[in-house]
């Protein structure tokens, strides 16, 4: 197992948000690897990444953080997954397939995610008369021009790392199979749907856990 290979590392922390896709990416890329680790829950939502003792891990203020057992921080979830896959079939061996993962790993965090996510946000994290809900028509217009990039990708591929499934898969696919949350539908795209089937068929998947009651709540009525 690549996972296996890794050991002489030991044992990293992750300190993450489950729900977040930013954080679920790390998460889901470590159980495929098989990879031994700590997961320290951070409630992002209700003020966690604000406290003194985790601003001492990341200034920032963002999950995820990934801590190795020599006390070294990594942030920036894309970063991790680079990071976390070198050497193993979740990265490709070839520089030019190697620079094609990155560029769709900088597309998900440049051109996706500003958009996905932040109105999956909006919907499911903020009060219903918060005055960031007048942002969501323009953050749904340009997550759906970011998925019909992804569309047309994959008309002729099978998976955005190269020829077979890996990091930048498991970017892009974090935010994307919970679109609808920000009422960002998935209808009209056939391929991305077949897409995120395959990467649910992949071996060691887990899947995101569900938002809260209070959040799904909010979702539902937005």
């Amino acid at each position: 197992m690549a996972g296996a290979a890794r050991k002489e590392r030991g044992v990293i922390t992750v300190h993450g948000f489950s729900v977040s896709g930013n954080c679920h990416k790390v998460r889901l890329l470590l159980e495929q690897l098989g990879r031994p680790y700590r997961w320290v829950e951070v409630d992002s939502a209700r003020g966690g990444t604000r406290t003194a003792g985790f601003l001492a891990i990341n200034p920032n203020g963002k999950v995820p953080v990934l801590v190795r057992e020599d006390g070294a921080v990594l942030t920036e979830s894309d970063a991790m997954l680079f990071w976390l896959a070198e050497g193993t079939p979740f990265l490709p061996d070839d520089a030019w397939q190697r620079a094609q993962a990155l560029s769709w790993m900088f597309f998900e965090q440049y051109s996706h995610e500003p958009y996905v996510a932040v109105a999956r946000f909006i919907c499911g994290w903020t009060p219903l008369d918060s005055p960031r809900r007048a942002e969501l028509p323009r953050l749904r217009e340009r997550g759906h021009q970011a998925l019909a990039v992804m569309e047309r990708h994959l008309a002729t591929h099978e998976w955005f790392t190269g020829a077979r499934y890996g990091i930048a898969d498991i970017a892009l696919f974090a935010y994307t199979h919970v679109a609808p949350h920000g009422g960002i539908a998935l209808d009209a795209y056939p391929r991305i749907r077949d897409w995120l089937a395959r990467v649910q068929a992949t071996p060691g998947f887990v899947p995101m856990p569900a938002p809260d009651a209070d959040a799904q709540a909010l979702i539902d009525r937005s």
